[in-house]
């Protein structure tokens, strides 16, 4: 077992410089730490097993807690917490907290049995990163000296009364976002407070300080896709590096190749773009997909013309989570000397890349679907042979010219770390995600008919799964389970009530079109939380199936399609 990282504390073992203030050996005070006058093991399970407390021992003038949580949280008290170290292994996060030691033992289980009651409801009910929040204020008022302990753990349970009121929503929307890493944060916090210096300052330690952290987040973003760290220029996100791709490689070859390739299935901000292009004179073809989600690579051969510059095909799709042949298009498009740009904001991290196996121009990344801060994001672009692009944003030309502005160190640092520990979590994830989706699918098949899986079911992302209820309104079984955070598509279109334009594209009927919700799993998604879910989905779906006369109908052997609906 692997320690990523430590937060920095005031107390370390073997003791620090400081003072006794009340006298007492409850400070943080110099004398060396010594081992247990006493040591228990006990064990409270509270609702869910995700939290087990390993330990607790008196060290001379402090109270130790180890902590175990398989989900990531916000671990910093730094007005409580003398020291905080945290360990990782794959999923689980140890957490061993140092407290003031007149926490004492005869007080220590019914203690902690409130903070892991608080910590089940406000992380473990269920957005990641809720953090310790609310068990910080149950552990303050435990830890002050002006409360009686009686007092306070009456306090505490009518606190984790309330807490239970207005506990959130599972989440299974990681298409839309995911979760930031707490490593991730560990990483970017020194240059939040202490290390703000422009990473463009060559002239004092601030700069160097930045820029040399900046570097090391470029190359751990390339390394990532296999590319060289020269070829990675950091944005806000993929929308932006998408824009740059685009417009940037048809602007600058427009006076010899004025066409581009496209399929109807990609995000909005490509379609967008290729529309703007076209009011500038560009030819777009956007290429139709198959039933499945998938481009016919015959089509694509044939759709490219001498005068294309371009073709762009996303690798992973926010909606059906289908994976393109990206392979075959990149060996396609090296042998037609057309540039070949992918929109990989779903697929880094999760499934393996290599900008030079694949024959990869262009790619788009975005750090908050990796487990990443959000509004950054990076722009992978060939030097060999070199692929050049026209600058959409005018400045002081950082990034070699093609992204002007001041790059944001903390964000940046956050997205190196992401993709870190991305490529070293990679295999576990998309282990842990499978079997996820393969458990929610089950269960929801099995028990209810007429669900249809959108996409292929074997050329895909498992963690991005859109199901059809047939004769069941999606927004409906939306409203019906509002303590699970999901979507009927994808999060930048949500406000539409049409149909989503991907599943019209593979060709789906328009009610099964309205009755699809999208499913997205990802590292921090737990079998609880899967379970629960889908006996929610199978429980509305058959209420709403049994409110519905279309339901009624086929139930007694009608066939909708015969029916000649008459006009009102």
């Amino acid at each position: 077992m692997d320690r990523c990282c430590t937060s920095r504390s005031t107390l370390e073992k073997g003791g620090v410089s400081g003072s006794d203030p009340d006298g007492q050996g409850h400070g943080p005070i110099g004398a060396e730490m010594e081992e247990a006058c006493i040591s228990e093991r006990f064990d409270t399970d509270l609702r869910n097993d995700n939290i087990g407390l390993g330990f607790h021992e008196i060290i001379k003038g402090y109270y130790k807690v180890l902590i175990i949580l398989s989900a990531p949280t916000l671990y910093h008290w730094p007005d409580l917490v003398y020291r905080c170290d945290i360990y990782f292994q794959n999923s689980i996060h140890f957490v061993s907290f140092t407290f003031p030691g007149d926490w004492l033992p005869g007080a220590a289980a019914d203690d902690i049995s409130v903070a892991k009651g608080r910590l089940h409801w406000d992380m473990l009910g269920r957005t990641a990163l809720r953090g310790l929040a609310g068990a910080r204020g149950v552990l303050c008022r435990r830890f002050g000296a002006s409360q009686s302990r009686r007092d306070g753990a009456e306090n505490d349970n009518d606190s984790l009364k309330d807490v239970a009121d207005k506990f959130r929503p599972l989440y299974l929307d990681f298409q839309a976002t995911t979760p930031m890493d707490p490593r991730v944060l560990d990483a970017m916090l020194p240059y939040l407070v202490s290390a703000y210096g422009n990473p463009h300052s060559r002239t004092h330690a601030y700069g160097w300080e930045s820029e040399a952290a900046v570097e090391k987040a470029r190359k751990q973003t390339a390394d990532l896709i296999g590319a060289d760290p020269r070829e990675v220029v950091f944005t806000s996100g993929a929308t932006e590096s998408n824009n740059i791709a685009i417009k940037g490689v048809a602007r600058f070859y427009k006076a010899k190749k004025k066409h581009i390739i496209t399929s109807q299935t990609e995000h909005k901000c490509v379609l967008d773009s290729c529309r703007m292009l076209e009011t500038e004179g560009f030819d777009v073809t956007y290429l139709p997909v198959k039933t499945n989600g998938l481009v016919d690579l015959k089509e694509l051969e044939e759709a490219i013309r001498p005068d294309t510059s371009l073709v762009s095909i996303m690798t992973v799709n926010n909606e059906i989570g289908v994976k393109q042949p990206i392979d075959e298009i990149g060996r396609i498009c090296q042998a037609k000397k057309v540039f070949f740009h992918t929109d990989a904001a779903q697929a880094v991290g999760k499934i393996p890349l290599d900008v030079n196996k694949m024959k990869i121009d262009l790619m788009s990344i975005s750090g908050h679907k990796l487990y990443g801060p959000k509004g950054v994001g990076a722009f992978y672009i060939r030097r060999r042979p070199r692929v050049r692009v026209e600058a959409i944003q005018s400045g002081g030309g950082q990034e070699r010219g093609l992204r002007s502005g001041t790059v944001p160190t903390p964000l940046v640092v956050g997205l190196g770390a992401a993709c870190e520990i991305a490529q070293q979590e990679m295999e576990y994830d998309h282990k842990h995600v499978s079997n996820l989706a393969k458990r929610l699918v089950m269960k929801i098949m099995n028990a209810i008919p007429d669900v249809v899986m959108n996409g292929d079911a074997e050329q895909r992302y498992p963690g991005c799964i859109n199901l059809s209820f047939a004769y069941v309104e999606g927004e409906s079984l939306l409203m019906a389970l509002k303590d699970v955070a999901l979507s009927s598509g994808s999060a930048c279109t949500s406000a539409s009530l049409e149909p989503s334009y991907v599943l019209r594209a593979i060709g789906a009927d328009e009610d099964l079109a309205h009755s699809s919700i999208r499913f997205g799993l990802g590292r921090f998604t737990t079998e609880e939380e899967v379970d629960y879910t889908a006996e929610k989905c199978i429980q509305h779906v058959r209420r709403l199936r049994e409110m519905s006369p279309l339901w009624e109908m086929v139930q007694e052997g009608v066939d909708l399609k015969n029916i000649n609906w008459s006009q009102h």
